[in-house]
C-alpha cells in the first residue's frame, strides 16, 4: 500500500499516532510531502524519526528548502543578527524566523555535529517530486504545486522554488490524466473548499494539508483506494 502525508510541521505525536492508526508495513511506502519543520514543537525530532524509517520516501518542502539555506551558517558564531553583512543572508533569516522556524532552531542547536550532518544530508538528498502509477491511475507527488505551469513543460524543467511555494488554482486541473496530490495549503484556507479540515479533492487536485499545527487535523491518504485517515 502507499501512503501520503504531509505538513506534520512539528506534531510529533501526532504522527506517531498516525502511524499506529494506518498499521504501516514493512511492504508499504509512506510519502511525506514536504513541511516536517517549523512551527510545531518537535520538528527536528519527527525528522529524525522520518530518516529512520527505510519505507519513507521524503519529497522536500518550502519549510525544509528555507531550513537548509540558513544551516549553511555557522549560527554558533554570531552573537546577533548585527554580525551578518550580507543582506541576501539576513532576508532569508528573517523569512525563515517569520515562517516559524524558532522551533525548528532550538532543536537542531541541541543536535551534535555529526546529527546535523546527517539532518542536512538527508535533505539534500530529498526528493523534489515523485511520479508514480497505481492501479492504472497516475499520480504527481509534489509539496505544493507548479509554479509557471506549462502543459507542455516536463517536471524535471520545474525549478525547486517552483514546487515548494505555489498555491494552484484549484479550480483549474494542470493534467487530465494525472492527479496531482500537494500539501503546502491547509484546506482551511481554500476558496470554495467543501470540505475544510479534510482532504480536498477536485479537478484532478487532492490537497492533504488539513492545518494539523493550526488546531486542525493530520491527515494521510492510502493511494490504492482513496481511504483518509485523521488524528
Amino acid at each position: 500500500m502507499t501512503y501520503c502525508i504531509s505538513d506534520i510541521h512539528g506534531e510529533y505525536e501526532k504522527f506517531v499516532e498516525m502511524l499506529e492508526l494506518i498499521q504501516l508495513g514493512g511492504d508499504d511506502t509512506l510519502y511525506i510531502i514536504g513541511d516536517v519543520f517549523d512551527r510545531g514543537e518537535h520538528p527536528v525530532k519527527t525528522l529524525q524519526k522520518i530518516m529512520d524509517m527505510p519505507n519513507v520516501r521524503f519529497i522536500i518542502g518550502n519549510h525544509e528548502l528555507m531550513a537548509m539555506e540558513c544551516f549553511k551558517l555557522d549560527l554558533n558564531q554570531l552573537s546577533s543578527i548585527d554580525d551578518i553583512t550580507d543582506y541576501d543572508t539576513i532576508e532569508k533569516l528573517m523569512t525563515w524566523a517569520h515562517n516559524g522556524s524558532k522551533t525548528t532552531m532550538n532543536e537542531y542547536g541541541k543536535l551534535t555535529t555529526e546529527e546535523r550532518h546527517r539532518v542536512r544530508d538527508y535533505l539534500e538528498n530529498a526528493l523534489a517530486y515523485e511520479q508514480l502509477e497505481i492501479g492504472g491511475q497516475k499520480f504527481l507527488l509534489v509539496h505544493s504545486g507548479l509554479m509557471n505551469f506549462d502543459p507542455g513543460r516536463d517536471i524535471s524543467d520545474y525549478e525547486l522554488y517552483e514546487l515548494v511555494w505555489e498555491r494552484p488554482d484549484y479550480s483549474k486541473p494542470y493534467f487530465d490524466d494525472v492527479i496531482t496530490v500537494t500539501g503546502h495549503t491547509p484546506t482551511q484556507l481554500i476558496e470554495g473548499c467543501d470540505t475544510p479540515g479534510r482532504i480536498f479533492k477536485k479537478n484532478n487536485h487532492i490537497v492533504i494539508d488539513c492545518g494539523a499545527v493550526m488546531g486542525g487535523s493530520l491527515a494521510c491518504l492510502r493511494l490504492d483506494d482513496m481511504k483518509e485517515f485523521y488524528v
